[in-house]
């Protein structure tokens, strides 16, 4: 006969927070971003961290990292040591692109990352994952290699510099060198592992287990001998959404076994809905308006 369960124990379940590649959704509470710094193993931003990026770029740090919407990071002190040697970096963000425009949480990571290539003056690559989109959404492969060119247009938008950017499409670019380190990287990572990390299950197509090696791909210089020229040493700072920090630790979980280097991360918190903006104004309104009577 089945047991019933508990009612404390269903709003548990009810409120447990769910953050990952795929999906984001919340508990009563909101996203819990300390939880998630703990269950993802990577550090806070503190004040000491803002003020050594400002001293090094010799600009105020950006807005995004006065208000802590940048709040965590991976090796990215280890990272500014080496800057502050002399030694470069290079950027590496992304997009899936699954609807025709950026919406402003879009765009969050490629505004940061805008910022990043002026005031650090290094290179910056963009991939568009139009193939993990053609896995996870009902797209055929054309409409989401259209929405990748869309998807571009906004992004060049941002104003990045074109002599230090390139962006490429997954279904345009994937190859050479690049598929050389998709295949290292897939032999680095057993089935039972990728099931740990991204939560795949039996049914879900093998494309799915194939794709994180493509995200991880970037993250390796020698993944671009024609940017690189071989300097298959330097490092890579990645901006992103905490959501796809479980690409990146399966990434530096593997760099040290193919003598790579560990890429650094600095990761934002999700931009809240709007909805819960006008929420926020219109109740400050009605505060404001009771205020005034008196």
């Amino acid at each position: 006969m089945a047991t019933a369960t508990p009612a404390s124990e269903t709003e548990v379940k009810e409120e447990e927070q769910v953050v990952n590649p795929w999906e984001v959704s919340a508990g009563k509470g909101g996203i819990d971003y300390d939880k998630l710094v703990d269950q993802f193993g990577c550090q806070r931003i503190d004040a000491v961290l803002v003020d050594r990026i400002a001293r090094l770029t010799a600009r105020p740090p950006h807005r995004f990292l006065r208000r802590g919407l940048f709040f965590a990071h991976r090796d990215l002190s280890e990272l500014l040591d080496l800057y502050e040697r002399g030694e470069k970096f290079y950027l590496y963000t992304g997009r899936g692109p699954s609807s025709e425009a950026l919406h402003l949480g879009h765009l969050i990571p490629f505004m940061f990352t805008k910022y990043l290539q002026d005031a650090f003056k290094v290179p910056l690559v963009i991939q568009l994952t139009d193939d993990e989109k053609f896995l996870w959404k009902n797209l055929t492969v054309e409409e989401c290699k259209r929405l990748a060119r869309e998807n571009a247009k906004d992004i060049i938008a941002c104003g990045f510099d074109v002599e230090r950017t390139f962006i490429f499409s997954d279904f345009e670019f994937v190859g050479g060198k690049f598929y050389e380190n998709m295949v290292k990287i897939s032999k680095c990572v057993t089935c039972n592992k990728a099931v740990g990390i991204f939560g795949f299950s039996p049914e879900d197509p093998i494309g799915k287990y194939s794709f994180p090696p493509v995200q991880a791909a970037p993250s390796f210089p020698s993944s671009f001998p024609h940017l690189f020229g071989g300097n298959n040493q330097l490092r890579c700072l990645i901006p992103c959404a905490i959501d796809q920090d479980p690409y990146f630790r399966m990434t530096r979980d593997v760099a040290p076994r193919l003598g790579y280097q560990k890429p650094s991360l600095i990761e934002s918190r999700f931009f809240p809905a709007l909805q819960a903006c006008v929420s926020f104004l219109l109740g400050r309104a009605k505060a404001q308006a009771q205020f005034d009577c008196f």
